[in-house]
């Protein structure tokens, strides 16, 4: 999450990504480095930027979309929503290269890619961006014609901070949720100390997957992939209870270990571990979406 903050500072100091003369060059590099792994046609893909999908007034609270190229009126293919993690009030985090890469990977394999910026913090700020991560799946689905997505075949992917706003979906999954997916995810809100100081004890509980997940309801298949050296302090004991709690439920959950990784492993090497575990997941997405 400190990595993260660092990016969305650097993104907010300047769209165009130069240099401002207090911001270090590796924080600068880090906010341009995309996955590390590529598909042919990822510069072919069909952009819709900054869609203001809250229906405020603030130009930040905004939605990209990332289709296939060449797709005809009427034509409909599953989306991933993608939900990225804790960052400053403010930061254009859908800029960074990681989200921009994520949505032309998806695009590229013939699914909609769908990125957009929240308010969520870290550790503060978990109600406001559990509002517009739902603001922007109704966002979604209300306008799914025009995006050419079928609004019945949808994936939320969550990374990082990001990982606790899928609680109320592993919870009871609505029918048109097919699946999750969660990267080196924040799953026990109510574990970290850092979140407790500066949520409220309700707030937690509800977007805790740890503590969702316990409770009845649909459960849409999940894809949680663990970085087995990721040094987010409270972040990989939360991990590890919340397989714990899902396994002894029979969940439909993948865990795809991946040793001695440090967190935003898909960012910082195409180790063959790393881009086996990113294979498998578009793999994953692209059997629960279809194409």
């Amino acid at each position: 999450m400190r990595l993260l903050a660092a990016l969305a500072f650097t993104l907010a100091a300047g769209s165009a990504m130069a240099q401002p003369p207090s911001i270090p060059p590796e924080v600068i590099a880090a906010a341009r480095r995309t996955v590390v792994m590529t598909v042919p046609g990822m510069d072919q893909v069909a952009v819709t930027k900054n869609l203001p999908y809250a229906g405020g007034n603030d130009p930040r609270i905004a939605m990209d979309v990332y289709r296939p190229d060449g797709l005809k009126p009427g034509e409909r293919r599953g989306a991933v929503i993608f939900i990225h993690g804790g960052g400053p009030p403010g930061a254009p985090m859908k800029e960074i290269g990681a989200f921009t890469s994520y949505g032309r990977l998806t695009a590229a394999q013939g699914l909609v890619g769908v990125t957009f910026t929240h308010r969520l913090g870290f550790p503060q700020g978990v109600a406001e961006g559990a509002t517009d991560v739902a603001a922007a799946i109704a966002y979604v689905r209300a306008h799914a014609a025009e995006l050419n997505i079928d609004p019945d075949r949808i994936c939320l992917a969550a990374y990082s901070a990001g990982g606790a706003m899928l609680a109320p979906y592993v919870k009871d999954a609505p029918p048109w949720l097919r699946c999750l997916v969660a990267y080196y995810p924040m799953m026990d809100l109510e574990g970290s100390a850092q979140h407790r100081a500066s949520n409220k004890a309700e707030t937690l509980a509800a977007q805790s997957p740890l503590r969702q997940v316990a409770e009845p309801g649909r459960k849409a298949p999940l894809y949680l992939a663990r970085a087995g050296a990721d040094e987010i302090p409270e972040l990989l004991p939360g991990v590890d209870r919340f397989v714990a709690e899902a396994l002894r439920r029979d969940h439909p959950l993948t865990v795809a270990n991946n040793p001695a990784a440090p967190h935003s492993f898909d960012l910082t090497g195409p180790t063959p571990r790393t881009l086996e575990i990113l294979q498998e997941t578009f793999a994953f997405l692209r059997r629960s979406l279809g194409g």
